[in-house]
């Protein structure tokens, strides 16, 4: 096991990480931009380095400053939690070449699932079933179109790299198709440095569906089930839920199983998402996550399993500290990202926390690491905080979802409390009948 950790991100993350070293007895390293000075998990921390001012690029994304850190402080692993370095290859190389492990799967394999077409081709090859549309990069009209005749209007195209939406674009016809490609193409090198898209049929009423998987890098794979992420705004998530209400057993056992044989085949190391658009009984694989995901908390409800006990475990060698057949699903999960913005408008909110009370009780987990008189800083993603609620079956979890949500009291800033507890009340969500698209949808009506 490690000897000490440390941790390259900030944040509820960053203090859930922390918090698992601790229980399994690992002295805590975090780094921090000088804007997060006052953060909880700095001050809970065994150690901490500042690694450079506010900006993202200057600190919790600068390589050299994070090694520096680790050698400075004698960490031996480093956790990247989610976002910034997480799925960065070049990190996970550099940290190995220093003797140092990262938490998390190889360089290789975050390239291979990093670029979507390699990683659609991989899915492919490991018998993932995969949405019908082009083999590689589209880059010219013509050929554009000849892929969209074969597969049917509507298309959408995407970005080979990155995500959050960015290079995404549909067509319905074949006259929208030149302008969709060149703004696809346009959006995805100004994101991404790199403008290679492709095409894919665009389902019209799919769910987001997507398997947590955890290989040992040694042949084993296992899967924890899947997570419902439909709700969600502009490809951002927004409600999570697990189990998801659109599948049956059989279904969660069929499409878990592929994926856990597909880590087990590719060699995999640690946490791993696999996520699918689900429509009429047909799961079609759209990219893979080489990390922990914001809603793994809801797998850990429902499963009981501490997941990021199991990445450091896994990371140190370990293995997997259960079979197939050990996990077991018990109840219902929902998560609740609380995000410091504007409930109508989704426009960021910094600003100082006057007052930070979270609900309790069976059954409720709050992950944050704000507190009262903790000042946003305005320079980072507007997540605050997650509320996750448990129940013995979907009805109780409701229930308690509408209760805790009412004790929640975040005060000093604009948070979008105010919209959970109105998706809590409406029948659509009540009864599970939602899509990915179902939530702009509702929010347009509110204009």
């Amino acid at each position: 096991m490690f000897q000490k950790i440390l941790i390259a991100n900030r944040g509820e993350i960053a203090l859930r990480v922390l918090r698992a070293c601790k229980e399994l007895g690992i002295q805590t390293v975090v780094v921090h931009s000088t804007a997060d000075s006052d953060a909880m998990h700095v001050r809970l921390a065994d150690e901490s380095v500042c690694i450079g001012p506010p900006p993202s690029r200057e600190s919790y994304l600068n390589i050299h400053q994070i090694v520096a850190a680790c050698e400075i402080t004698g960490a031996d692993a480093v956790h990247p939690g989610y976002g910034f370095l997480s799925e960065n290859a070049k990190f996970a190389d550099i940290l190995a070449a220093h003797n140092i492990t990262f938490i998390g799967p190889s360089g290789d394999h975050i390239r291979v699932m990093g670029d979507k077409i390699e990683a659609k081709r991989t899915a492919k090859r490991l018998g993932i079933p995969v949405v019908p549309g082009s083999d590689g990069a589209i880059s010219e009209e013509k050929e554009a179109k000849r892929v969209a005749a074969e597969i049917g209007y509507p298309v959408i195209i995407k970005a080979s790299a990155g995500g959050g939406g960015r290079g995404m674009k549909v067509a319905h016809t074949e006259a929208d198709l030149e302008v969709a490609l060149q703004t696809a193409k346009s959006e995805a090198g100004a994101a991404f440095g790199d403008d290679a898209v492709y095409i894919e049929k665009y389902l019209q009423k799919p769910r987001h569906i997507e398997v947590q998987v955890f290989g040992d890098g040694a042949g084993r794979g296992v899967h924890f089930g899947e997570r419902d992420c439909s709700l969600q705004r502009r490809h951002q998530k927004v409600w999570e839920e697990a189990n998801s209400p659109a599948l049956n057993a059989e279904e969660r056992s069929h499409i878990g199983g592929i994926c856990a044989r597909a880590i087990a085949d590719l060699g995999y190391s640690g946490a791993g998402t696999i996520e699918f658009l689900y429509e009429n009984g047909e799961f079609y694989f759209i990219e893979m996550n080489t990390r922990l995901q914001v809603e793994h908390p809801v797998t850990e409800a429902i499963t009981g399993i501490d997941l990021v006990h199991e990445q450091i475990r896994v990371a140190s060698g370990g293995g997997l500290s259960v079979k197939q057949e050990d996990i077991k699903f018990n109840g219902h999960a929902i998560e609740c990202r609380i995000n410091a913005e504007d409930p109508r408008t989704f426009t960021p909110s910094p600003g100082t926390i006057t007052h930070f009370h979270t609900p309790g009780g069976l059954g409720i987990r709050v992950d944050s690491g704000v507190y009262s008189g903790y000042k946003i800083p305005p320079y980072y993603d507007s997540l605050i905080g997650k509320l996750i609620v448990h129940g013995r079956n979907r009805v109780e979890c409701m229930m308690r979802l509408r209760r805790a949500l009412d004790e929640f009291v975040v005060d000093g800033i604009k948070t979008t409390l105010p919209l959970f507890r109105d998706l809590v009340g409406n029948p659509d969500i009540a009864n599970g009948d939602y899509d990915i698209h179902w939530l702009e949808k509702y929010l347009a009506k509110g204009e």
